[in-house]
């Protein structure tokens, strides 16, 4: 959306990474890459397009090796990200069918990587999961780099920038996002992208402001304008006026001054001014990632996704594989707590040479603990090595969308068939570690109090229990303003989980984004959870969110709230009771 007043553009995204920045804008333009010509080539040149291809590899894998090496230190917790990026350039999946396409279609090499890279990332984007579904710009911006290798187009060199600037680009990798000098770069905006990317979790890692899916931020912005970026509300204002420069310019040394503060302070626990622990947790995807849960001050790992080494795979990784990183990730955060998801991914289509069996709305199918229970073999492979991660140190492990009562049975016994299988193979293990399900289907809520008798804590993911509650594609444009954790169901479904949670005795958790943002954290408390967690990015903001409210005011402000009727009227009372709060934390009016 965009709003015009006199000269002043204000454009709208997505509020990625918090703060605000001032200054001209410098755009990049991704030359070469956006349109890829298909051309037919004969037999005889077969072999030289086949090395061209070849070379092109090299070339993009050369050029992330180097930039893993010159990384800086405050990056050097995210060189996951480009190391994942040097693994999909060597999958099958993607580097033999290339040659492959070439050879059976006789095209040239950049056609045949967008031809078979558009239909992985068709996948990625397919998958219910939204973090996952987020992934599928890796697969673009690995994509465009090889065919920039291919046309020869120029390679953009974010380090070599020397002015003072806010780059604005269709959008960014995290290649080109790793070489930002914060000397230099004050900030990002993207046409393209969204809050889960790995471009702006490493915008936000920096304390950059970064506003993604701006949309038409290219077509508007020039080089040199002048523009303000509030990450914070995901706002971007181009030819800003006096009053409202010298308005965010208050912000900003604010935000600062905030910002300071709550980063030195994350190492502390987190403690309601009543004097309530409430324990934070993280949320990560690769074993590299334990670093960030440190520097943030996280407290443990709430949500181990466990899908990548699936994803990045051409066959199912082994019981060997998937056991050393659990157990590097168990040692690394011993004794603090590491719950492990189980595979949540839906069916066959990820993985890289089994058949495309579609499904024309995969969030609703075979995915997570049915496809698990389905494949039996697969899933006790998993259950294995977690079962032998889980002699290193703290672990739980959580069974995803779960929705009938049968599925948790059959899931225990699975798991009881893997220890045993494992002590008939004089493995060693610990068969003791609390079992946990994923409220995020409508049904679990409301059969919660007998699920409650088979499990240890409940973990709700708000981001799935929200769209299947109130029929809601997130990623439809035309429905996705309806998605809402204010809403008065969603409020009222968390309740209940808690309420039976805390009367059957077991922990109550949330692992969804509402957890991440300070705003709810009065309601969340108020409704009882016992454990938050989330992207390590946020953990210190969230954590000076809970040392500034109390649990008893919390509780009552909850039972003020329950029997609202719209979610603007449940908005008006968080902002009235809390906005305050907000307000002075984060600079805003």
């Amino acid at each position: 959306m965009t709003k015009i007043i006199d000269s002043e553009i204000t454009l709208f995204g997505i509020n990625a990474s918090p703060g605000i920045c001032i200054g001209n804008a410098y755009l990049i333009d991704h030359e070469g890459v956006d349109v890829v010509a298909k051309y037919f080539i004969s037999k005889k040149d077969l072999g030289s397009e086949i090395k061209r291809f070849k070379v092109a590899v090299k070339k993009t894998k050369d050029e992330l090796d180097k930039l893993i090496k010159d990384t800086p230190d405050e990056l050097r917790q995210h060189t996951h990200i480009l190391q994942t990026h040097v693994m999909m350039l060597k999958d099958k999946m993607m580097y033999d069918k290339v040659m492959e396409t070439c050879k059976k279609e006789l095209v040239n090499a950049e056609w045949a990587v967008k031809k078979v890279l558009s239909r992985i990332q068709a996948m990625f984007q397919s998958m219910p999961d939204s973090y996952l579904k987020a992934r599928a710009s890796d697969i673009v911006h690995v994509s465009d780099s090889v065919i920039r290798n291919l046309v020869g187009s120029k390679k953009i060199e974010v380090s070599k920038i020397t002015k003072r600037v806010i780059l604005v680009a269709r959008d960014l990798s995290p290649a080109e996002t790793s070489q930002i000098n914060l000397e230099k770069i004050k900030g990002l905006v993207t046409d393209r992208g969204g809050k889960t990317s790995h471009t702006s979790i490493i915008a936000h890692s920096l304390g950059i402001p970064a506003v993604p899916a701006v949309g038409n931020a290219t077509d508007i912005i020039k080089n040199d304008d002048f523009i303000i970026v509030d990450g914070t509300a995901g706002v971007v204002i181009v030819h800003p006026c006096e009053e409202t420069l010298l308005r965010y310019a208050e912000r900003r040394e604010k935000y600062k001054d905030y910002k300071n503060k709550i980063t030195g302070e994350s190492r502390f626990k987190a403690k309601t001014t009543d004097g309530v622990d409430i324990q934070i947790m993280c949320n990560i995807e690769l074993p590299d990632e334990v670093e960030s849960v440190f520097a943030n001050g996280g407290e443990g790992i709430g949500l181990y996704r466990t899908e990548f080494q699936y994803l990045s795979s051409s066959t199912f990784p082994d019981e060997d594989d998937l056991f050393d990183k659990y157990k590097h990730v168990v040692e690394t955060l011993s004794p603090k707590p590491v719950i492990i998801r189980t595979l949540d991914i839906n069916g066959d289509k990820a993985i890289a040479n089994s058949k495309d069996n579609k499904e024309n709305n995969p969030a609703l199918g075979l995915r997570a603990i049915r496809y698990c229970l389905g494949r039996p073999e697969v899933f006790k492979t998993q259950l294995r090595a977690i079962l032998r991660a889980a002699a290193s140190g703290n672990v739980g492990i959580l069974f995803p969308m779960i929705s009938t009562y049968g599925e948790i049975v059959e899931a225990k016994q699975l798991l009881c068939e893997a220890a045993d299988s494992l002590e008939k193979d004089g493995k060693v293990f610990n068969r003791n570690l609390d079992i946990g399900i994923m409220i995020e289907v409508p049904s679990a809520v409301i059969l919660a109090d007998i699920m409650a008798d088979e499990v240890d804590f409940f973990s709700i993911g708000t981001n799935d229990l929200i769209q299947f509650a109130l029929a809601i594609d997130r990623d439809n444009r035309d429905v996705a303003h309806l998605y809402n954790p204010l809403n008065p169901a969603v409020i009222r479904m968390i309740k209940q989980v808690a309420d039976v949670a805390k009367g059957k005795g077991i922990k109550i958790h949330i692992c969804g984004e509402m957890a991440a943002d300070p705003i709810y954290i009065p309601i969340l408390l108020g409704l009882g959870l016992d454990e938050l967690s989330m992207n390590p990015q946020s953990v210190p903001a969230v954590k000076s969110m809970i040392r500034s409210i109390s649990m008893s005011d919390a509780v009552l402000f909850v039972q003020t709230i329950i029997n609202q009727k719209t979610s603007a009227d449940i908005k008006k009372n968080l902002m009235d009771t809390y906005g305050g709060i907000v307000a002075d934390k984060l600079y805003k009016d």
